[in-house]
């Protein structure tokens, strides 16, 4: 069993940085990939970012590349997002997400297993 919990969200204005967090309890394998979605009020659930606990290799939507930044660390079991260049349309829930396994798509949510509770990001413009 793992257990996500998300911090560093905030409220900041339009062109500002913010870095998320996501503490992992229990055992990550090396298979695992660990991944950042959003979810806007009134809108599915997106994917931001992936990468495979493994060997680092990252996965980004369209919408952030350039702009945010995954990566982890293993030794501390965590997971971060780098968000630089906000946008009022970045605002959303951001979730931490964990998959048991590199096959599948990384930018679907159907393969994540473990999710966190969720952390707010407010850009104002």
């Amino acid at each position: 069993q793992v257990q996500l919990v998300e911090s560093g969200g905030g409220l900041v204005q339009a062109g500002a940085s913010l870095r998320l967090a996501c503490a992992a309890s229990g055992r990550i394998m090396s298979s695992y990939v660990m991944g950042w979605f959003r979810q806007a009020p009134g809108t599915e659930r997106e994917f931001v970012a992936a990468i495979t606990w493994s060997n680092g290799s990252t996965y980004y939507a369209d919408s952030v590349k350039g702009r945010f930044t995954i990566s982890r660390d293993n030794a501390k079991n965590s997971l971060y997002l780098q968000m630089n260049s906000l946008k009022a349309d970045d605002t959303a829930v951001y979730f931490c997400a964990a998959k048991r396994f590199v096959a599948g798509l990384q930018s679907s949510r159907a393969y994540y297993r473990y999710w966190g509770q969720g952390t707010q990001v407010t850009v104002s413009s």
